[in-house]
């Protein structure tokens, strides 16, 4: 939902038309290209013959569906990252391309008047082995921040609402970010557009869906920042190098080194920027 409602934002700020759902139209221009976000089942409402520009939000695997080439007139599938695109193309060969969904800069931006009195906000997206996680990474880190005697709050994915986040990024001086991997990172991203810099976990590493990895799925490497560079923060791969990292990256915040809205701004990672690139992907395949 928050790529179809962020795609429809920056097309409207770009001045784009679009319709939305019009299946009629579709029914009656079965030659035009139809544009689908969203999961799978939304396929069945298309006939073979219409040509598709399909994604993102869909299958997690292109196992899943191996010969949908076969069955519907695929012009071009989107994904939001290029290890995704990767993974994609080993059973979906030349039909995949990387389309990231652009950020509200203006909603997710630097606040001045605010006052940061939170050190750090420790986003915590670990589901997975959770025990495992918990004696070998979080509990660690969470006890090297205390030893420190910083300001932390916490924040488990899935228990929150967006409006609390984006109050964080207000009051946050820096975010600690761990998730095992993500195709685009849109959180992570919201807190780059509006100032925050991060210290993210990225082990790299095989993709570790279970699901998959028992039907005999294989893939490395993943990463948890697709998009990236050292104005946005540091990295760190275990709660070993950890401290190390947390020195070098506490002292960029105390000095104000960071910026990693400049990162989302010149990447086009903003409703603009991201309607744009759509847009110019239709033209590319509707033919």
């Amino acid at each position: 939902m928050r790529v179809f409602l962020n795609l429809a934002a920056g097309l409207d700020r770009i001045g784009v038309p679009y319709r939305i759902n019009d299946y009629r139209h579709v029914r009656a221009n079965p030659g035009e290209l139809a544009c689908l976000i969203g999961k799978p089942h939304i396929l069945r409402k298309f006939s073979p013959r219409t040509p598709l520009l399909f994604g993102s939000s869909i299958y997690n695997h292109p196992i899943d569906d191996e010969s949908l080439p076969s069955r519907h007139a695929i012009r071009q599938v989107l994904v939001p990252s290029a290890w995704v695109q990767r993974m994609f193309s080993t059973v979906w060969p030349g039909i995949v391309s990387v389309w990231p969904v652009g950020i509200d800069t203006s909603r997710w931006a630097p606040e001045a008047s605010t006052t940061k009195d939170v050190d750090i906000l420790f986003y915590d997206k670990i589901s997975r082995d959770r025990q495992h996680y918990e004696a070998t990474l979080i509990d660690p880190l969470m006890d090297e921040l205390r030893r420190r005697g910083l300001v932390v709050e916490y924040l488990r994915y899935g228990t929150y609402r967006e409006h609390q986040f984006h109050a964080f990024s207000r009051r946050a001086r820096s975010m600690i970010y761990l998730s095992r991997y993500e195709t685009q990172g849109i959180a992570l991203e919201q807190m780059l557009a509006a100032g925050v810099p991060v210290l993210v976990w990225d082990a790299g590493g095989e993709w570790q869906n279970l699901e998959y990895l028992l039907r005999g799925v294989r893939f490395s490497p993943v990463t948890t920042v697709p998009y990236w560079d050292d104005r946005c923060g540091r990295r760190f791969t275990s709660a070993e190098d950890f401290p190390s990292v947390l020195d070098d990256f506490w002292r960029g915040v105390q000095l104000d080194t960071f910026a990693p809205r400049e990162m989302i701004v010149e990447r086009k990672l903003t409703l603009e920027g991201a309607a744009q690139a759509y847009v110019d992907l239709v033209g590319k395949y509707d033919s």
